[in-house]
């Protein structure tokens, strides 16, 4: 028996989100006495799959098949599990990511296991009780969920869990094949067209997002934004209002009803701080406000904050970024 650990790779790299779970399987197996197994999806890197040996992995299944490259629901579903099944894992972790969430009620119904999202803890083990803490209400509270399946699907919640680095260790790649026929790629989208975004960084995965809401004032002012996410290599986003009055398009909207961000630093500029829009980015790891208003709710949900007007803030926050660059 093993964990089984779930890694997303994008464009030959492993994911961010997907060391912290290798991290966090590694840890749940050390808990059990046995180990952890990674099974990678998406375009991977065999060198760089090696390296998840620092994240705690010792071995690590990767099927080669070119159409696994895009994510299919199907296809990647019976992947996982028939590495669940031949590697005889009870506990299978990966992140609470778009994937990881699509591909998580799937396996829970073909496995028969119990699922677990937003997972912010490693699990308590005693005995046959099983027992995770999970966020709920957009992260305003948490919850104790016991796990009583047979088999456990953990899906963890991004910047929940620090990603080890035990330098120089590695792990075996081996060949891996589900046996996947047309069929299940039978949902597979037939064109996968990327949205344009500023800086070249996707929303979803960037490390790093500047963001402005109503107090740019203008889509003319965008200039500001973009400058400073050039010069830290971030991604762009917005509010709802803004993308409502289309100073900015659509995809670019964090919130509730947007897009859900866990970067290492969200910039918020000219943000009030709605509760709609907290609950899409509160699992960042830092968050910095800047607002003339010094009654704005965003300060309280801020890790450092500025109180002064973008339009001056801004200019002098990228050139000290540029000097340092």
């Amino acid at each position: 028996m093993s964990v089984l650990v779930v890694v997303e790779c994008a464009d030959g790299e492993v994911k961010k989100s997907s060391l912290e779970v290798a991290s966090y399987g590694a840890q749940v197996a050390a808990q059990l006495g046995t180990t952890a197994t990674a099974i990678a999806v998406g375009e991977a890197n065999e060198a760089n799959l090696a390296k998840l040996g620092e994240q705690g992995i010792t071995k690590v299944l990767y099927d080669a098949e070119p159409r696994l490259k895009d994510f299919v629901n199907n296809a990647y579903t019976k992947l996982i599990a028939t590495a669940a099944e031949q590697e005889s894992a009870k506990i299978i972790v990966l992140a609470n990511s778009n994937i990881g969430a699509a591909v998580g009620s799937r396996l829970s119904v073909r496995l028969k296991a119990s699922l677990a999202t937003n997972v912010v803890e490693l699990p308590k083990i005693s005995g046959d009780q099983f027992t995770v803490k999970r966020g709920a209400f957009s992260g305003k509270a948490f919850s104790d969920v016991v796990l009583s399946g047979d088999r456990k699907i953990i899906a963890v919640k991004k910047n929940s869990t620090e990603a080890q680095h035990d330098a120089g260790k590695t792990a075996e790649v081996t060949s891996f094949s589900a046996q996947l026929s047309d069929a299940d790629f039978a949902d597979a989208p037939k064109q996968v067209v990327m949205q344009d975004q500023a800086g070249g960084v996707l929303l979803p995965e960037a490390e790093r997002v500047v963001s402005g809401g109503r107090g740019m004032k203008g889509p003319e002012n965008w200039g500001l934004i973009e400058d400073l996410a050039k010069a830290l290599g971030a991604a762009t986003a917005c509010s709802k209002p803004v993308s409502d009055v289309d100073w900015r398009p659509h995809h670019e909207h964090v919130g509730q009803t947007g897009i859900t961000v866990s970067p290492n630093l969200y910039i918020a500029c000219g943000i009030s701080g709605a509760i709609q829009h907290l609950a899409g980015v509160n699992s960042s790891k830092v968050i910095v406000v800047i607002n003339k208003d010094p009654e704005a709710p965003f300060f309280k949900a801020a890790d450092y904050g500025i109180v002064g007007d973008v339009f001056d803030v801004l200019p002098k926050l990228t050139a000290a970024v540029k000097a340092l660059n």
